[in-house]
């Protein structure tokens, strides 16, 4: 299958080998070379995923990455390029609603794997009743999760490990079987899903009296009412 990607890079060089990298492995690739013109290429038009830079003239790529999620209302796959590896910086591209993180300098072999886990994941198709333990209720027709009757924003891969926890609930999932469902045989470092499982927590269980998500230490994550 050929998908469509959005490469936002300033870089000339580094964009022009990565797009010519990922038109042989089949991509149809689109750049923008700052993040104005990415910005309306990003909202005007309808990718599988997006490649965002983070440093960029204009809007950066945690802006950019904003903007799509809250005001284009899309949960695309977005990937972003950084040579910035500070927990803190991973942090705010996922709070900004990024699915994954490569640091720069990067193999190209591992930017398309990443590709194909985050598209691969998000057309991914959801069957079944809704997922319920105790006030938080997932909804697999609608993407829509709601505790105590809120409805709650969460990105796409913390999407994907609430329902994977929700399906598993009350039972332990290691952190290997989180890299695995949600990386495959690439995983970034540890700290990617630190930050994800942070930003899970902090929608999920920050507002509300009780938490619900919990960790074993040297083992896993569990989701369980007590």
């Amino acid at each position: 299958m050929t998908y469509s990607v959005l490469l936002v890079e300033d870089h000339k060089e580094l964009a022009a080998t990565t797009g010519e990298y990922l038109e042989l492995c089949g991509y149809i690739v689109d750049y923008a070379m700052d993040g104005n013109s990415g910005l309306n290429f990003a909202l005007a038009n309808d990718y599988d995923a997006l490649i965002l830079d983070v440093m960029l003239p204009g809007h950066d790529g945690f802006e950019i990455c904003h903007q799509v999620r809250n005001n284009g209302k899309s949960d695309i796959p977005i990937l972003m390029l950084t040579a910035r590896d500070q927990l803190e910086d991973k942090l705010e591209g996922f709070g900004s609603g990024a699915d994954d993180y490569l640091i720069k300098p990067f193999d190209f072999e591992e930017l398309d794997a990443r590709l194909q886990a985050i598209i691969r994941r998000h057309k991914g198709e959801l069957n079944g009743k809704s997922l319920i333990v105790g006030d938080l209720e997932f909804d697999p027709k609608t993407m829509q999760v709601k505790r105590d009757g809120n409805l709650l924003k969460l990105s796409p891969t913390g999407l994907h490990i609430l329902k994977l926890l929700m399906r598993r609930s009350p039972e332990l999932v290691t952190r290997d079987e989180l890299e695995k469902e949600l990386w495959g045989d690439m995983p970034p470092n540890s700290d990617v899903l630190r930050s994800h499982l942070y930003n899970l927590r902090k929608v999920v269980d920050k507002p509300f009296e009780q938490q619900l998500i919990q960790t074993v230490p040297a083992l896993g994550i569990k989701l369980v009412l007590e």
